[in-house]
């Protein structure tokens, strides 16, 4: 009984490497392949689209996928599971969903990105007979974390010259760029940079970031977005990074020893001042010598003269 059954396997085996050896002279339909999306450590979908209008069941028919390196995924034989012909990297990975016929993947990951092929064929008395087969892309996405703005301590002179790093973590496929926008009340400005990427070698995600270093208007209240750039018309923003005005520095208040001594200097000055008015009215009312005096002074002299000339009689 065991050889027997050993003896079965082997030629099923057999007829599935036939099957795989023949699908590639097999003309695919002219249908374009189908684009599946699917996102990372998610579930894929692989469909086949057989419309069945034979009503044929699956006792009477082999149902395989493959990938672009003809690597098995799942096969079902005369509706028997046969995973001892499955690669090992999708053992245990795929579920097989009989009303759409469609294949499901499980736990996908950015190497599952790839073309995926499935077959059906009919099982006859006089051997196998395909009667569908069809294409698919399988594109695996990763979502990337929101950016995120770290503010770094200005280590210039200047006090207006902000510093920041914005990053993005596990993503996938690689975005198109990376950048700042700056807005006040009137104007934004966009700052560019370079986009530093780092790839997991085996996840295959994408780590970005920039740096970037701008004057800010010190006056006036702005607001800082980084943007990632993931298609033409697909972003992803941070949340805002406001900085308000700065208020005008008060001057600092004069100590009370100086006020002090200006009160002191002030009195002193004005009590000069006083003093001085006082003693120029002084000198201003003070009477000199009067012309009278001088007059009889003067007359005094004439009489002497006279005297002395008038000869005695």
């Amino acid at each position: 009984m065991g050889t027997c059954d050993s003896t079965m396997g082997l030629r099923n085996t057999l007829i599935v490497m036939a099957l795989l050896l023949s699908v590639s002279t097999i003309p695919f339909s002219g249908a374009a392949s189908l684009k599946s999306h699917a996102f990372f450590n998610e579930t894929g979908e692989l469909p086949c689209h057989f419309p069945n209008t034979q009503n044929l069941s699956l006792d009477e028919l082999v149902i395989f996928w493959q990938d672009q390196n003809k690597l098995v995924l799942y096969e079902l034989f005369k509706g028997q599971e046969k995973p001892n012909n499955v690669h090992p990297k999708y053992i245990g990975r795929t579920s097989f969903d009989q009303d759409s016929w469609t294949l499901r993947l499980h736990n996908v990951q950015i190497k599952d990105t790839g073309s995926y092929q499935c077959f059906i064929h009919h099982k006859r008395s006089q051997g196998l007979i395909s009667i569908h087969q069809m294409s698919s892309d399988l594109i695996v996405l990763a979502n990337f974390s929101q950016p995120e703005i770290s503010l770094i301590a200005n280590q210039t002179e200047k006090p207006n010259i902000i510093n920041l790093t914005c990053s993005s973590m596990q993503g996938y496929p690689e975005p198109q760029g990376m950048y700042v926008n700056l807005t006040t009340k009137n104007s934004t400005i966009t700052y560019d940079a370079v986009m530093k990427k780092y790839q997991n070698n085996i996840t295959e995600l994408y780590n970005v970031s920039i740096s970037v270093s701008f004057p800010i208007p010190p006056e006036t209240n702005v607001s800082i977005i980084c943007v990632l750039q993931l298609e033409p018309r697909k972003i992803i923003l941070s949340l805002p990074c406001n900085i308000d005005a700065k208020s005008p520095v008060p001057s600092p208040p004069v100590p009370d020893h100086i006020l002090w001594i200006a009160a002191v200097l002030v009195t002193v000055v004005i009590v000069c001042g006083m003093v001085f008015l006082t003693l120029k009215k002084r000198k201003k009312q003070q009477p000199g010598p009067s012309n009278e005096c001088e007059i009889i002074k003067v007359e005094g002299k004439e009489s002497e003269q006279t005297e002395k000339r008038t000869p005695r009689t």
